[in-house]
């Protein structure tokens, strides 16, 4: 299944491709201050691949606490997209997706707290559970 989404203008777009079924795929609420202002509901699939391309000048990359992941922003209006490790692991903002597709996941989220996470936990963790991702520039 692949599931295209991006922020409201369309300078910044993703492909999500995964094997599992609409409802299986989980649902994360992430309960840190900015997940939870920006109403994210984030998922990913190791077994999968996300592909986000961005329009030349319109990516925020956004760090704060650990500063292990760069979160995608539009910079021309503002929608959150993904939480990239590396350019080369992401999760993606569901609330991001294309209105078919959104409305195809079902599972009820589920909220998690990695507040207690180390640096290096962190990123091992992203990177055994996060999607392998590339990221690519247009004009």
């Amino acid at each position: 299944m692949i599931l295209r989404g991006g922020c409201h203008c369309g300078a910044v777009r993703f492909e999500h491709e995964t094997a599992l079924a609409p409802e299986a795929v989980p649902l994360r609420e992430c309960q840190c201050t900015f997940c939870r202002k920006h109403g994210s509901r984030n998922t990913s699939d190791p077994s999968g691949r996300t592909r986000i391309v961005v329009e030349r000048g319109a990516l925020i990359r956004y760090r704060f606490a650990l500063g292990t992941a760069d979160f995608f922003i539009c910079a021309r209006c503002g929608i959150y997209v993904a939480c990239v490790l590396d350019d080369a692991y992401s999760s993606i903002n569901t609330r991001a997706l294309d209105p078919d597709d959104a409305a195809r996941l079902v599972a009820a989220p589920q909220p998690v707290d990695w507040g207690g996470e180390d640096k290096g936990g962190r990123v091992d963790r992203r990177r055994q559970k996060w999607t392998p991702t590339t990221v690519e520039e247009r004009s």
